[in-house]
């Protein structure tokens, strides 16, 4: 409690104002180093003080006269929002996100005073306090990092399992996590459509989503792995800095984003969650459904059901959600459970993939577990191999396989 409390105390120090950009958001680090060696990755979830989630009505604000360009609802939202927060007396620098795609609404730093004012408007549906999401340390991680000389190509055990290693030139995976190696020799990023809603550009300072990109969809030539969906163009959402922290309300941008600008034949996956949100989920669902592109959604890393978690909890036609097994079809003793909303299960355990700074790296978690999946969904449709050991809900999961 008393590392949390400092923790809220600094973050109410540095509640001060920030900008709108339209296509990206740069909000900052959510934390310091010190207080990533406290602990805050056992703070996912937390709600942040001052930070909220304001929802409008459907179609109250009039954006079914705008086009569907992602820009220009960008921008009608914010003109919009801005004359509301004016009726409040409440500047617009408070604002941090728009959103005018998979939900319509605004993120925002809140006195308690401009809250209230705010839930009395009968244009707005609900206001959601905003919410840290962080990665947990992912067990069995390696080194990682760089190196001058690529390794000779290893093809890891959990592509081989979903009869991976397919020739995917041309298709298109959009990577929601801490960004992607911008030029990792093992990857074709798209750098032009890449985004960041964090600090600093889509280049990944993580790790992560760079590991979440090489299991999707490294390249097939003569260094490192090879992906599932082999070559496939990877897109970098950036919505974690560089110590694998956000904020559900970047996130949401994040997923804003893709709804608009992916194509019913891409694939979506997002290796991160946090405590329960509302909005995070129905923008899941809004922009699967706006777009056609499928959601690969990690079941998360808490021994928990997964219904408890956000993402994760998310259903609908074109989501799905992944728990983890290891190499002999077991069940990640980290993984979370539960049918819904867990469709499959995939490899998870000590998975090796590309990382920053053109390395390679060998970690676990249903992080890794869901790019397996996007990368079969990539591939067309999804079918199994049998169902995982050991599943603790009784109800073992079906092992997606190309």
């Amino acid at each position: 409690m008393k590392k949390i409390n400092k923790f809220l105390k600094h973050l109410l120090i540095l509640g001060v104002a920030s900008f709108i950009v339209f296509s990206c958001q740069n909000t900052g680090d959510v934390v310091t180093p010190n207080q990533l060696a406290e602990g805050f990755n056992d703070l996912n979830g937390t709600p942040i003080p001052g930070q909220y989630i304001v929802v409008y009505k459907k179609g109250v604000m009039g954006t079914g006269r705008i086009s569907k360009d992602y820009t220009a609802r960008q921008e009608f939202m914010a003109l919009r929002t801005r004359s509301l927060l004016e009726e409040y007396e409440i500047s617009n620098e408070a604002v941090m996100h728009v959103y005018g795609n998979a939900v319509e609404g605004f993120a925002a730093r809140l006195s308690d005073d401009m809250l209230t004012r705010l839930n009395g408007d009968s244009r707005i549906e609900y206001i959601e306090q905003d919410k840290i999401v962080a990665l947990a340390p992912p067990p069995g991680k390696g080194p990682g990092g760089g190196g001058t000389t690529p390794p000779g190509q290893d093809v890891p055990y959990g592509i081989t399992r979903v009869n991976g290693g397919v020739n995917a030139v041309g298709k298109i995976a959009w990577i929601i996590d801490s960004g992607i190696d911008l030029t990792h020799p093992d990857l074709n990023v798209d750098a032009g459509r890449s985004v960041s809603y964090v600090r600093g550009d889509a280049n990944d300072q993580n790790g992560h989503g760079t590991h979440v990109a090489g299991t999707i969809a490294a390249i097939d030539n003569e260094i490192g792995v090879v992906g599932v969906a082999a070559g496939a163009t990877v897109v970098a959402v950036r919505v974690l800095d560089r110590r694998g922290s956000g904020r559900t309300s970047g996130v949401i941008a994040g997923v804003d984003y893709v709804g608009a600008n992916a194509a019913s034949n891409d694939v979506v996956n997002m290796s991160l969650g946090g405590g329960v949100s509302t909005t995070l989920d129905q923008a899941v669902v809004n922009a699967s459904n706006a777009s056609g592109a499928t959601f690969s959604l990690a079941a998360g890393n808490e021994s928990d059901d997964a219904n408890n978690h956000s993402p994760a909890r998310a259903n609908g036609n074109n989501i799905v959600t992944i728990s983890a097994m290891d190499i002999n079809d077991d069940f990640a003793y980290f993984s979370n459970y539960g049918n819904p909303p867990i469709d499959y299960c995939a490899p998870g355990v000590s998975i090796k993939s590309t990382w920053k700074n053109g390395g390679y790296n060998t970690i676990s978690g249903t992080s890794m577990a869901a790019p397996h999946a996007a990368g079969v969904l990539l591939l067309g449709a999804a079918s199994t191999d049998g169902t995982v050991n050991g599943d603790p809900d009784g109800n073992p999961d079906a092992i997606i396989v190309h």
